[in-house]
């Protein structure tokens, strides 16, 4: 599905929408948001997942901890071998000549499709729920989380809307595909 998301917008209308879409999440609203986007965008990251994987194993579930961040790291990798075949520029390159993106972080290395952010935290919650047993509350929150980690990411410059949904769709698919440690599959 995520694919499909990064080919509907290649060009044409869905190019036109991403962009669009693209240049209202952008968009200025301030510094306390600028600074709250700011934040809460690394709780995506690899190295955030492993920071979270310490304190569930220090807290005695460390097989749940394993496959989460197992999954995670999995779909890191993915995420950095679709970027490298993709190739699809980052906003800030892609609107250079017209001046319109907001940058607010430090250039990332790499493509820009799919956002490895919100990838790698969905995946990484999508195992750890099923692990923990987390009720439908935390399962909620954890995916508002993710969520705004995208937006986050869109907001502060670095990925399009397409690149965001794309990365939330790859890591939800990796974390339900990934084995199990329950006798019962779930």
């Amino acid at each position: 599905m995520g694919l499909a998301v990064g080919g509907a917008t290649v060009r044409g209308p869905g190019r036109d929408l991403d962009h669009r879409l693209y240049r209202v999440l952008n968009a200025d609203r301030g510094p306390a948001v600028d600074r709250a986007f700011g934040a809460i965008t690394e709780l995506g990251s690899i190295w955030a997942q492993s920071g979270a994987s310490a304190v569930l194993a220090a807290g005695g579930r460390r097989e749940g901890a394993r496959r989460a961040l197992g999954a995670a790291a999995t779909t890191w990798a993915l995420g950095q071998i679709l970027k490298r075949a993709w190739m699809r520029a980052r906003p800030y390159d892609a609107f250079e000549a017209e001046g319109t993106s907001r940058l607010l972080i430090g250039k990332p290395r790499g493509t820009s499709w799919p956002s490895s952010h919100p990838a790698v935290l969905t995946a990484f919650v999508t195992v750890a729920e099923r692990e923990l047993e987390l009720g439908s509350g935390a399962r909620t929150a954890l995916g508002a989380l993710a969520g705004a980690v995208g937006i986050s990411r869109v907001y502060l410059g670095v990925h399009f809307p397409s690149d965001v949904a794309s990365g939330l769709l790859l890591g939800r698919a990796i974390g339900l595909a990934w084995p199990s440690a329950r006798s019962d599959g779930r």
